[in-house]
């Protein structure tokens, strides 16, 4: 038996050149099971998350046509690119040939070089700073739970302040357990409910914001959003501009995740198909309901929209329902963190187990039997080493939890390399794209226009980080 659940659960280890049978891939891989439905719950899961609830805050700097223009622009970037990486799957041929089984890995088989070592600390930072990201809306929305229910006992004159650091704990403490799940292959329900919670709470929201408008006691709209002289300074209005596209941007990043997902596919029909039918479902989902929380939100707050639409307490009234819906985004992003962080976890320990085959602690699975669950392999290494990352993501947290600004600066991090440069890359090189022929200059000519958008909203991000790291104190966050 033991033997039987490492072949099973250990996927690190492959043999390619082995003769396949029916429970195997092609690649001698336990038989992939993924669906277009579960590839779009994770596509849903990965893209649905913070960075919708900053949107109307997003909107209400760069105004109506500005904002709606972000929104769709970079819903159309991105689905554009994510067709690119989808054919980058298997190397060689996008239906038949070998198997990419991460991000990087595509990048390794089709640029290699600097490219790749520049493609891993893009990637495996931007994954790190998501999932400190989520830490840290989790926590947010959690403590807006509890002032919500001050606020309706007390009052909304009432500050009703709580500290964020118990809620980062209890966050933690849950992705402890969940991050025992061994791969990515194992996360299909944990996703779809995620997905799910993301429908529920971006309901709630523009449902909220709808009641606002109709009910007549919405905020000051403008077509180009905050003013000048009236709201902000005009060094600010620039900042905050920059920043807002950093969000919209952030909105978006799934794609460093896209190749981890498309692994989980079945070989047939070809993965590459499959996914960019996920790819347009998921995005196509994700973006009416951006429009809707971005469009409405703005709408219902003006130019006063705060940066959380749910935890900035523009809605006070029902206070259950409020409750509830920050009830859905926490269960959300705990399927996010965990969409984010297996690629993280899977390279890690690939790495160290091609380091150290001979040490049992590192490659050893003990099997042990959970109640209503069945067998359950455990490895002593992948217990330590997801605890502690887990710890570590958390105490960070705690020390910079700020929402905007962190999401801002993620989103320029990761949209230009990640899902406008590489995926561009990597087609050119494997489709052998003519150099100064017309797709080449247009794909080029896309690229240089995200890095411009990126700089741009990175320098906001880090303006906003700046500003806020002159008041705080570590360990000290209040909601």
């Amino acid at each position: 038996m033991a033997g039987q659940i490492e072949k099973r659960s250990f996927s690190l280890e492959t043999a390619e050149n082995g003769e396949a049978c029916k429970d195997y891939d092609d690649d001698g891989r336990p038989k992939r099971t993924g669906r277009l439905m579960t590839a779009s719950a994770h596509i849903v899961t990965a893209v649905i998350g913070a960075g919708v609830l900053s949107l109307a805050w997003a909107t209400a700097q760069l105004g109506w046509v500005a904002g709606a223009i972000a929104i769709m622009g970079f819903s159309v970037i991105t689905w554009y690119t994510s067709t690119l990486l989808a054919d980058c799957y298997r190397s060689s041929d996008p239906a038949t040939g070998k198997r990419n089984y991460t991000y990087m890995d595509a990048v390794k088989a089709n640029l290699g070089g600097i490219k790749y070592k520049f493609c891993a600390l893009a990637q495996y930072g931007s994954l790190v700073g998501i999932t400190i990201g989520c830490t840290i809306t989790a926590s947010v929305s959690m403590a807006a739970v509890k002032r919500s229910k001050c606020f309706h006992k007390e009052g909304h004159e009432v500050g009703c302040h709580t500290s964020n650091n118990m809620f980062i704990a209890i966050f933690g403490t849950t992705q402890l357990i969940l991050s025992q799940i061994p791969d990515f292959h194992k996360l299909s329900k944990l996703s779809i409910v995620a997905a799910l919670m993301s429908f529920t709470y971006s309901s709630i929201g523009v449902a909220l914001s709808i009641a606002k408008v109709a009910g007549g006691n919405h905020g000051k709209t403008t077509l180009t959003g905050v003013a000048v002289g009236l709201d902000v300074s005009r060094s600010q209005k620039v900042w905050q501009i920059f920043q807002a596209i950093g969000d919209v941007a952030f909105a978006y990043s799934f794609s460093i995740v896209l190749i981890e997902i498309q692994d989980t596919l079945k070989s047939s029909p070809p993965e590459n198909e499959v996914m960019k039918k996920a790819a347009s479902i998921g995005i196509s989902i994700t973006t009416m309901f951006y429009a809707l929380c971005g469009l409405i939100g703005y709408a219902a707050f003006g130019n006063k929209a705060p940066g959380n639409f749910l935890t900035g307490f523009g809605f006070y009234e029902p206070f259950w329902l409020i409750d509830f819906a920050n009830v859905c985004v926490v269960v959300h992003l705990l399927g996010t963190y965990q969409v984010f962080c297996q690629p993280i976890f899977q390279s890690v320990e690939r790495w160290c187990h091609n380091q150290w085959r001979e040490r049992s602690f590192i490659t050893r699975e003990h099997p042990i039997h959970i109640p209503l669950c069945g067998i359950y392999p455990v490895n002593f290494f992948r217990v330590i080493w997801r605890t502690g990352y887990v710890i570590s993501t958390a105490v960070i947290a705690m020390i910079f939890p700020f929402f905007n600004d962190f999401v801002g600066l993620i989103g320029a991090a990761t949209f230009w390399p990640l899902t406008v440069y590489f995926p561009v890359e990597m087609y050119i090189s494997q489709a052998r794209v003519e150099r100064f022929s017309c797709s080449w200059m247009r794909l080029k000519i896309l690229s240089w226009a995200c890095l411009i958008v990126s700089l741009l909203a990175a320098a906001g991000s880090i303006q906003g980080l700046t500003s806020a790291l002159k008041e705080f104190k570590p360990f000290m966050a209040v909601s």
